[in-house]
């Protein structure tokens, strides 16, 4: 509970329609992707949705792993009526205190515009980014 919000990792509570408005709308990083493509990266996901006491969803966040060596967190967000109430700071302290995550040996992300509140829970620029490959298929 974050005063008046809670985080719920049921899919069934999340909005997919909310969620892909956001993402395909609004969001930098996944501008036009289709809901058929939201739902089934939720579908492969541990989805993570800030809720209001009336169950209006409010945020979204999304985690990719094995459990063992790596984990990606993805599509994170606080709608804009909503920032400034620390409900971004409550979504990954949830996150990162999951039953599970703190055996991940690594946990990635990327950013554009958050990298101070990201770096108040760990997370650094890769060290040894040179190691590090990605293959783009769009």
């Amino acid at each position: 509970m974050i005063g008046q919000f809670y985080i719920a990792t049921d899919k069934s509570k999340m909005d997919l329609g909310y969620i892909h408005s956001y993402l395909s709308n609004t969001s930098y990083w996944a501008k036009g992707r289709s809901v058929e493509n939201v739902k089934l990266s939720m579908d492969s996901s541990l989805c993570f949705g800030v809720f209001d006491q009336g169950d209006k969803q409010v945020g979204f966040a999304r985690l990719v792993t094995d459990w063992v060596v790596f984990g990606w967190i993805m599509d994170v967000f606080i709608d804009e009526h909503h920032r400034g109430e620390g409900l971004g700071k409550s979504l990954m302290d949830h996150i990162l205190s999951y039953p599970g995550v703190k055996n991940i040996n690594g946990i990635g992300l990327r950013t554009n515009d958050a990298h101070e509140l990201y770096k108040k829970f760990g997370f650094a620029e890769i060290e040894d980014a040179e190691t590090w490959m990605l293959k783009r298929n769009s």
